[in-house]
């Protein structure tokens, strides 16, 4: 088909990440799995935290608002790649890939700012630590997720009215398993000069911002804890924000290795392959590290499923 202009579009294809038949159950397999996972692991703690009244604390109300947005996280994109593999159909609608445009990025960018906002919480709990009940009051905690929201819900809905102006060619596929705001401005026959400059200063401000911010968290956090005298108090304060660290650091290293990949691959193929690890892996992931690492979330899920297991009996 040869390309041409037509500002009428109503639907894409999505090439996801083999066209070989012979692959596609074991990819259906896999992401399915991978799904459940993710859902009901998250699911778990965020039960875990509300039922157990020992975690309603400043951490673990923001650890429930991370895993209720790593939900949405892998929702928005899983299910509709699960869908086109059972039906053999790689179509999606120009409305569908919009809205998976937007809440995809709500989601990312929001998954960046709780976990800006838990780095916060760990350095006022290890740095001011006689003060931090005060400072971290509930007011405070729900205001800093509401602006989180309010700040990703605007950003979201710009970069979906951007691409809304955008015009399109009759060569409509997409190399990937869901419509990514970049590759749709790619495929954009109009002038996408406005649209590339929104992106990457939303880029800067809404990543690179929150990412200074945690490494001024964990900057003074080191500071604090290289203050303590004793080797105990420094692996007990240190054993606070592990879980955290481990989550940060998975999400931005496998950021930057989807942003090194397509740097350096040029293949929208790989690309898409390796942004497996950040929008699939690293929620499904989250809720293990949380749950291995932390003592009150493993006494909390089990008193969980004790107290559901004497309901049932």
């Amino acid at each position: 088909m040869e390309p041409g202009n037509d500002t009428r579009i109503s639907e894409f294809l999505l090439l996801g990440f083999s066209e070989e038949p012979e692959l596609q159950p074991l990819i259906f397999g896999l992401f399915l799995s991978m799904y459940l996972i993710t859902v009901f692991g998250n699911m778990l703690i965020i039960l875990a935290t509300v039922s157990d009244s020992h975690l309603h604390k400043p951490m673990y109300f923001f650890l429930s608002n991370l895993s209720f947005v790593d939900i949405c996280f892998t929702s928005t994109t899983i299910p509709k790649m699960l869908w086109n593999i059972q039906t053999e159909s790689k179509v999606i609608t120009y409305e569908d890939c919009i809205t998976q445009i937007y809440f995809f990025t709500l989601s990312a960018v929001l998954d960046i700012f709780l976990l800006t906002v838990m780095a916060y919480d760990r350095f006022v709990a290890i740095c001011h630590s006689l003060h931090y009940i005060v400072i971290m009051n509930p007011q405070l905690c729900g205001l800093l997720v509401l602006v989180s929201w309010i700040m990703c819900i605007l950003n979201s809905l710009l970069q979906s009215f951007m691409v809304l102006q955008l015009s399109f060619c009759t060569n409509l596929e997409i190399p990937h398993f869901f419509c990514e705001l970049n590759q749709m401005v790619q495929l954009a026959c109009s002038d996408t000069f406005l649209n590339n400059m929104v992106m990457y200063f939303a880029a800067v401000l809404l990543g690179g911002g929150p990412f200074a911010g945690v490494l001024y968290s964990y900057s003074k956090i080191v500071s604090c804890i290289c203050g303590i005298s004793s080797a105990q108090g420094k692996y007990k304060a240190f054993s606070t924000c592990e879980s955290h660290l481990s989550v940060v650091s998975l999400f931005y290293c496998t950021m930057l290795g989807v942003y090194l990949s397509s740097a350096t691959t040029h293949s929208s193929h790989s690309s898409a392959t390796a942004s497996v690890m950040y929008t699939v892996v690293t929620p499904m992931l989250n809720p293990f590290i949380y749950s291995l690492r932390n003592k009150d979330i493993k006494r909390a899920l089990k008193a969980f499923f004790v107290k559901g297991a004497a309901k049932l009996s």
